[in-house]
């Protein structure tokens, strides 16, 4: 049996194509689940933004407390779990601490739902 006129040009794509174009590891799985459990979290996710959209590209723990009703201590908290994370890091400069987006674990998470590109003939 041949072949109908025209479909032997189309190309399927392989079903079930992984997010990212090389595999995960168990040990790169765990860390990456963790940054995920960070981001998991309302409050986290706009601070993450807040950091990211600040001029200078850093912003200071003073401005990070006003747009929330919550104490000092629980935005200290949430700056924490994502400093651990490894999403920000922090430079204390007198009595202020200034806050950075770390843009090498950022770019990783994005890679992570890259698709692979389809091969089109």
């Amino acid at each position: 049996m041949s072949t109908p006129i025209g479909l032997e040009d189309i190309t399927t794509p392989a079903c079930c194509a992984p997010l990212s174009t090389s595999g995960l590891d168990e040990t790169d799985a765990i860390e990456l689940a963790a940054v995920f459990k960070a981001l998991a979290d309302p409050i986290r996710l706009r601070l993450l933004n807040m950091i990211a959209s600040a001029d200078d590209g850093e912003a200071c723990v003073c401005d990070l407390t006003v747009p929330f009703d919550l104490t000092a201590p629980t935005i200290s908290h949430h700056l924490k779990v994502l400093r651990q994370a490894g999403l920000i890091d922090g430079q204390r400069r007198g009595t202020w601490v200034y806050y950075r987006i770390i843009p090498e674990r950022l770019t990783r998470l994005s890679g992570l739902f890259a698709l692979p590109s389809l091969a089109t003939t």
